[in-house]
């Protein structure tokens, strides 16, 4: 269940990302981390790399390995997220599409940084737990039994 749940968050994210792409761009912005050349590239890359790393997760094609990627991104987005909140800008963090500059009142840095620590969990877990019955990832490991031994 939970590769399945984060592979939905990602791939979620992901495509509302792609179908926008301006919008992503606008997101990317609003933190005002990045060189403006840089940010067309993130902003260009994030969705994709989302996509990516839901299907990986939906096929549990490499598991263990998206997984770490997953927690490296999510705390990519908390740092984000938190010198957003820490330099007073009022923006929505484009998460799950939209972003950009916000009224102060409407900011959720706690909800968006709890969410996000909530999706590391689950990445957590399946670093520690990758394979399952319902995984590429289980079947390619699956050692046939040798006649002979016990």
């Amino acid at each position: 269940m939970a590769r399945l749940g984060l592979a939905a968050v990602w791939f979620v994210s992901g495509a509302i990302k792609a179908a926008d792409l301006n919008q992503a761009y606008i997101a990317v912005q609003a933190y005002d981390l990045l060189p403006h050349g840089v940010v067309s590239v993130v902003a260009a890359a994030v969705p994709f790399l989302e996509i990516a790393l839901g299907v990986l997760l939906l096929l549990g094609l490499g598991t263990r390995l998206v997984a770490v990627l997953s927690v490296v991104v999510l705390v990519a987005f908390i740092i984000a997220i938190s010198q957003a909140w820490a330099r007073g800008l009022t923006i929505d963090c484009g998460c799950f599409g939209g972003g950009g500059q916000v009224a102060a009142g409407q900011t959720a840095y706690p909800q968006e940084i709890a969410r996000d620590i909530g999706f590391m969990v689950l990445a957590g877990w399946l670093i520690v737990r990758p394979h399952s019955l319902l995984s590429m990832d289980g079947w390619l490991t699956k050692r046939p039994a040798v006649v002979g031994e016990d």
